[in-house]
Order: C-alpha cells, then sequence, then structure tokens
C-alpha cells in the first residue's frame, strides 16, 4: 500500500534556485514561470525532470537541453534567432544634408 500513495502523490515544486549563478537564476525563473502555468502532474513531472538535470549538469550543454526541452511548456515562448541581423547605417554627412533640407522645408511651409 505505501507504494500506492507515493505514485499518487502530486509533484511538488522544486526549490533549487541559485540567486548568485545569473544563469541558472534565470533558468529557475523560467522553470518556475512553467511551474505555475501547468497543472498536469505529468508536465510537472518532466519540469522537475529537467531543472534537476540542469542544476547537476551546469554546462552551457546543459543549458542548451534545459531550453529546448522546457520550449514545449512555455505559452509565453519567443522564438529566438540565432544569426546575424542587417543593420542599416548612414553617414554622418548625408544626415547632415538630409536633416537641413528638412528643416529648411519645414520654415517654408
Amino acid at each position: 500500500m505505501p507504494e500506492d500513495s507515493s505514485e499518487t502523490k502530486a509533484p511538488t515544486k522544486l526549490d533549487v534556485d541559485r540567486p548568485p549563478d545569473f544563469k541558472f537564476h534565470l533558468a529557475y525563473g523560467v522553470y518556475s514561470h512553467a511551474w505555475d502555468e501547468n497543472s498536469s502532474d505529468a508536465a510537472r513531472t518532466r519540469l522537475n525532470e529537467l531543472i534537476s538535470s540542469l542544476s547537476k549538469d551546469d554546462s552551457d550543454d546543459g543549458y542548451h537541453a534545459f531550453y529546448a526541452g522546457i520550449q514545449e511548456y512555455r505559452s509565453d515562448s519567443m522564438v529566438f534567432r540565432s544569426g546575424r541581423m542587417r543593420i542599416q547605417t548612414q553617414r554622418k554627412r548625408d544626415w547632415q544634408k538630409r536633416d537641413t533640407r528638412d528643416r529648411r522645408d519645414s520654415r517654408h511651409r
């Protein structure tokens, strides 16, 4: 009988936060938010597994695996794209010419 009571026991939220470790603290915040949003016992058990494995493996691969695994349990997930973005710039002289032209045009309207 004691085995049956442990199987029906609801999972509890783990308190393994380490505030001095910034990366882990952020990951724990993501875990905590996902825990609060999901009421399913299976989802909460999986979230516990993810954060406990991250607390044991604190490498970059561990973080990558954590965020890849927790992605399906997050409702606020935003898609981040790695790679380069194109930033359009202009020369200072071009900006000065356009600015003086715009000011002159606005004075004479």
